[in-house]
């Protein structure tokens, strides 16, 4: 099962979900001008895509636990291609939205499934070893979704980003069906969700985990959701916008590499957190030095540092308390982090402040993990 084929089919999809989100990102300003709404209400589109995302993850977790792996992430990926259809259609920013929601429930199935079937085949080090590998192919896709996404906006509007979006999730649906097994164990019987929930809720380490993983994703969709506002304001158009998601790809890369290195120079996850959490504070004080200005990707370089730096560590260690249900309590665990994600983006629609933003969820990011590491000693 732990072939090198099945691990690229994991990386692809879980590719997809960050393309999803940023491929759409350069089209927000089509959206506002093709219905009619503000910067902010555009914006908003962003969050409503995560708040889909939250049921999404819950619902194909269960099922993957009740139906296997391979079910769920076929009906997830279905769903995702027709909400898709709909939206290039839509009528109304409403019906847009709407169809976004639904696409966002869809695309959750590539998220919450393929991490947990990945959650099936490794354990301990080894897994935190795949999710650094694996953030290492992910740190592409903030710059082939920005690319694909300001070619396609500019060219055709938002139709035409959500049309790229609509082949990718075909030709996904039907590579998982040709290559995709089976790999929920054959043994294991669903376990209850209720049960699941009532122990995760007093989890605390469970939701210091899911704050976490939260406020590496705000800071980094942040940029996403305001980034083609700040470059309009700057005078330049969605090329530039586009042009950037080259600067985060390496920032994501040499985190997720420098996290793989340290690991195995005997550094533990807590300190990685503290470095990576560093990393967005400072991130996050240069971008606001540099509103004004285009060199305020410069910064967000250390942003997206932190965050290919932090999440493999987050993620590898959440649920080591949970090997026996994997895919109702990663479908639970990603439910708090989604809805936490979604809250947070839309307070950073409403302010429409980077900078700050950065540095708030760099803060808020470090003091929970000084206090995991203080835990651990």
């Amino acid at each position: 099962m732990k072939s090198l084929p099945l691990l690229i089919l994991a990386m692809a999809l879980l590719m997809f979900v960050q393309i999803a989100q940023t491929l759409y990102s350069p089209a927000l300003v089509d959206v506002g001008r093709a219905f009619g709404v503000s910067a902010e209400q555009a914006a908003q589109s962003l969050s409503v895509m995560v708040f889909g995302f939250a049921p999404g993850v819950v619902l194909w977790g269960w099922l993957g636990d009740r139906w296997g792996r391979r079910p769920a992430l076929l009906g997830g990926l279905a769903l995702y291609a027709l909400a898709t259809l709909l939206g290039m259609f839509a009528g109304s920013f409403g019906a847009l939205l709407l169809a976004q929601a639904l696409a966002a429930l869809g695309v959750a199935a590539a998220s919450v499934v393929t991490q947990t079937l990945l959650r099936d085949l490794y354990s301990g080090q080894a897994l935190i070893r795949v999710f650094s590998q694996v953030g290492m192919v992910l740190a592409a896709s903030p710059a082939i979704g920005l690319f694909a996404g300001a070619g396609l906006s500019r060219a055709w509007g938002y139709q035409g980003a959500l049309a790229g979006l609509l082949v990718l999730a075909l030709v996904l649906l039907g590579w998982c069906l040709r290559a995709l097994p089976e790999t929920r164990p054959a043994a294991q019987l669903p376990a209850p969700l209720g049960a699941t929930l009532k122990q995760m809720l007093g989890d605390l380490g469970i939701w210091r985990s899911a704050l976490l993983v939260a406020l590496f994703n705000i800071a980094l969709l942040s940029y996403y959701s305001l980034g083609p506002f700040l470059f309009r304001h700057l005078g330049q158009g969605d090329t530039w916008f586009g042009y950037s998601g080259a600067l985060l790809a390496l920032g994501s890369g040499l985190g997720a590499w420098l996290n793989r290195r340290l690991l195995g120079r005997g550094w533990r996850s807590e300190q990685l957190l503290v470095l990576a959490a560093l990393a967005v504070v400072l991130g996050g004080l240069g971008v606001q030095g540099l509103r004004h200005s285009l060199w305020l990707v410069a910064p967000m370089f250390a942003v997206v540092l932190g965050f290919g730096l932090a999440i493999p560590n987050i993620l590898g260690s959440a649920l080591v308390a949970y090997s026996g249900r994997l895919g109702s309590a990663g479908a639970l665990f990603g439910l708090f982090y989604y809805l936490l994600i979604g809250a947070g983006l839309l307070l950073v629609g409403w302010g429409q402040a980077l900078g700050p933003s950065l540095m708030l969820c760099g803060v808020a990011a470090l003091g929970l993990a000084l206090a995991q590491a203080a835990k651990r000693c």
